[in-house]
């Protein structure tokens, strides 16, 4: 069954079994990272280049990676392999990021999320990848959090930026300038 009931006290389990509050630092951690696949994969749908496509779906898989490693107890259980991200993951964002950001003109100004729906989407990723990276940091005060978990997630949001500013470009949307002069 898909309801187990046992978490209808406010409690859910971490991988090895021990019961922590839903509200745990960890958890919400690991929620945060879900809730940012949830928005990778929508932004899938506005997304168009394989190459992106690509490089997006392994972005799920290894956000699934943090979630299973943010959701063991590492007081209690081993980490398995499948739960860990490795410099050469690290190194295949940072490579996306130079790919990208080679294709586009030098930013003078800051921009503002919009200008195409894609663009918009990747603008809603990389803040919610900003919150989730927080609350990662926030366990970390606690708890620790392996160095490549944490340049991963950092990385990432500086890919949806990239993404955000390519997907202007590349769908003749005028990128959005912030005005202080504005109002």
């Amino acid at each position: 069954m898909i309801y187990t009931k046992t978490g209808d006290r406010g409690t859910t389990a971490l991988v090895g079994g021990r019961r922590v509050s839903k509200a745990d630092k960890r958890i919400e951690s690991y929620g945060a990272t879900d809730e940012l696949n949830s928005f990778v994969g929508l932004l899938m749908t506005k997304i168009d280049a394989e190459e992106d496509l690509e490089i997006l779906q392994f972005i799920q898989h290894k956000l699934f990676t943090v979630g299973a490693y943010l959701a063991t107890d590492p007081e209690s259980t081993e980490l398995k392999a499948e739960s860990r991200l490795t410099p050469d993951n690290i190194l295949r964002i940072e490579q996306a990021i130079d790919r990208i950001d080679s294709q586009l003109p030098a930013m003078k100004s800051f921009v503002l999320p919009g200008g195409c729906p894609s663009a918009a989407l990747a603008h809603v990723c990389r803040t919610v990848c900003r919150r989730a990276e927080r609350q990662i940091y926030r366990l970390h005060e606690t708890s620790e959090v392996e160095e490549p978990v944490l340049k991963f997630i950092n990385r990432l949001s500086d890919y949806f930026f990239v993404l955000a500013r390519r997907e202007c470009v590349k769908n003749n949307g005028a990128e959005i300038i912030w005005d202080y002069t504005c109002g």
